[in-house]
Formats: structure tokens, C-alpha cells, sequence
């Protein structure tokens, strides 16, 4: 009987872990895109960008 109620206790326990780390991830996945707006929004990537296409777009085939 002993056996049985330590898995119990042990299954039970674990309830709330899938919770904690759906929220845990949810935290980071919403800081990680905070933080990667700020970077692609941010005048050095806008102007990198606008530089590649210029060149791309002036540079003449042939």
C-alpha cells in the first residue's frame, strides 16, 4: 500500500507542472518578440535594409 500512495502522491504532485511551464513559455515568447520588434523596428535595421534594396535595386544587369 505504501508503494501505491507514493505514486499517487508523486502523479498528483505533478498537476500543476504543465501549467507553470505553458505560462513560463508563454512569458518568453511574448518577451522574445517584444525584444525582436524593438530590434526590427529600430532605425539601424530600417536603414540597413533600405541600403541592401537601393543597391540591389541601382545595381544594373549587364
Amino acid at each position: 500500500m505504501e508503494l501505491r500512495a507514493r505514486v499517487l502522491l508523486a502523479a498528483a504532485g505533478e498537476e500543476g507542472m504543465s501549467t507553470a511551464e505553458y505560462a513560463i513559455g508563454t512569458i518568453a515568447a511574448a518577451a522574445f518578440g517584444a525584444v525582436l520588434y524593438s530590434v526590427v523596428t529600430g532605425d539601424s535595421i530600417v536603414n540597413a535594409l533600405t541600403r541592401i534594396i537601393d543597391k540591389a535595386l541601382s545595381t544594373s544587369v549587364g
